[in-house]
């Protein structure tokens, strides 16, 4: 599988599931996508989500009737406690050439990623589901060990800038803006007071 980021803005997204994992599903979406959750009852959490809710029994449905549930959706994700019924599902979207992730089932052709967002980053990590434990993990950790990645960018961005008008070398400004990101003390500089830290770069990396 390839990683990508796609634009969902006002993309139907058709989940069918009403609990926890149809939640955690329908939030990742929530707010860029339009979502729609189809159950036979509801979490709480589904509740409060800006999602649209569709009453529906699976089991109860007909393929045909599948099939138009589904017409016109951008990605459909099984998210229901019977895997047998989530695999019906994949298949109906594979036969009308949706997208389709299985939640508990057969393997679908997307898998949704843990991730990690800031103001100017997102960050996405996969065990190719294997691990989806080992991905929330890694995602933690990222943002325990990483604060002041938001700041980061930003001093990158402005010591990019600056860099072009002062360092004709394309290799040495590579080179700076790879010692910045090591300097360990910049990183504690960047969580208390971002100006001091462009100060601290000026004095150590801008030369003239």
């Amino acid at each position: 599988m390839i990683p990508l980021f796609v634009d969902c803005s006002g993309r139907r997204i058709v989940i069918f599931g009403g609990g926890a994992v149809a939640a955690r599903k329908a939030a990742y979406f929530a707010g860029e996508a339009s979502v729609v959750v189809m159950s036979r009852s509801f979490s709480e959490k589904i509740a409060g989500l800006p999602v649209s809710h569709k009453k529906c029994d699976v089991a109860e449905e007909t393929d045909a009737a599948l099939e138009a549930l589904v017409t016109g959706a951008f990605l459909v994700i099984g998210a229901l406690s019977e895997p047998a019924q989530n695999n019906r599902i994949g298949k109906i979207c594979r036969k009308a050439g949706i997208l389709f992730n299985n939640a508990d089932g057969e393997e679908g052709d997307v898998r949704l990623p843990a991730l990690s967002r800031g103001e100017h980053y997102t960050l996405a990590i996969s065990t190719d589901g294997s691990s989806p434990a080992v991905a929330r993990f890694i995602r933690e950790h990222l943002e325990q060990e990483l604060p002041a990645l938001d700041a980061m960018i930003l001093l990158q961005e402005r010591l990019r800038k600056k860099l072009r008008t002062t360092e004709p070398d394309q290799s040495r400004r590579t080179a700076v803006l790879r010692e910045v990101l090591d300097d360990p003390s910049l990183w504690k500089h960047l969580e208390a007071d971002p100006d001091t830290a462009w100060e601290l770069v000026s004095r150590r990396y801008l030369h003239g």
